[in-house]
């Protein structure tokens, strides 16, 4: 079995609104856009985030690739999150480094969906110099040599920096980052492949295309049932995947046993003829 397609199938499905059944008595994702317009705009007038320019990717018909259900709506991403990033103080300050207690996520950190912790902390001196973000905010690495095979992506689960690696994306609503990190892991493939930044030294992505991914957008009530739903098929594939790696230690043992047998002369009776 491949479970690595079987968990593309899944997310496909997901993204296209065939992994849970629609309610029509959900509210429209028309209505969930408005509310993130709202706060949007709202965040734009407190200096809290800076009015974004339109992208020069963008194009005032955009093409989405695909009908969607009742109830959906096509976004582009830069439409309903906002960017950021960061940066590395200085190592010889050790004012910066000594006791911090800051998380500081890198590349190394991006090893899981949910970012509880970082290798190296930062100081609340270092601090004054950062950005802190918010719990619910996704990280994405976009510099980086693995950048041909998969692209790292990470949910925080508590306040942290970030180094210059990393790209930011806060939603405008914080109930959309677990969707979102499935759209964005739906669409892996295609953003290695076709957002590709060509003729650098390091494996990079073109971030100004990346900016403008198309968003399926259902309802936040069954963008959270997709979510339970991932969550219990990714399980059970993470048991058949761990139940494959016991057999394969286990007839690796068995063969191990065989041979040591054999070359002690225990394998088989000796005939003293």
């Amino acid at each position: 079995m491949n479970t690595k397609k079987l968990r593309q199938k899944i997310l496909d499905l997901a993204i296209h609104g065939k992994l849970v059944p629609q309610d029509p008595n959900d509210e429209p994702a028309s209505v969930l856009l408005e509310r993130i317009k709202a706060e949007k705009e709202r965040l734009i007038k407190e200096g809290k985030i800076k009015k974004s320019k339109k992208s020069a990717k963008t194009s005032d018909t955009p093409h989405y690739p695909y009908l969607l259900p009742q109830g959906w709506e096509w976004s582009k991403l830069e439409d309903i999150v906002s960017f950021g990033g960061g940066k590395t103080p200085s190592m010889d300050n050790r004012e910066y480094w000594d006791n911090g207690k800051h998380l500081w996520v890198t590349s190394k950190d991006m090893k899981c969906s949910h970012i509880t912790n970082s290798l190296m902390k930062i100081t609340d001196k270092a601090l004054e110099g950062m950005t802190l973000y918010e719990k619910g905010t996704l990280l994405m690495v976009t510099r980086s040599g693995i950048l041909r095979h998969t692209l790292p992506l990470s949910i925080l689960e508590k306040p942290a920096t970030v180094n210059q690696d990393l790209k930011i994306i806060s939603p405008h609503i914080q109930e959309l980052s677990e969707y979102l990190y499935v759209i964005i892991k739906a669409n892996e493939h295609i953003i290695l492949k076709e957002y590709h930044k060509d003729g650098t030294t390091v494996d990079s992505i073109d971030f100004d295309k990346f900016r403008c991914l198309p968003i399926p957008i259902p309802p936040l009530a069954e963008q959270q049932r997709i979510v339970v739903e991932i969550e219990k098929w990714f399980a059970l594939i993470n048991q058949i995947e761990q139940g494959k790696a016991d057999l394969q230690t286990t007839i690796k043992q068995a063969k191990s046993k065989i041979l040591n047998l054999a070359i002690h002369g225990k394998l088989v009776q000796q005939d003293p003829n």
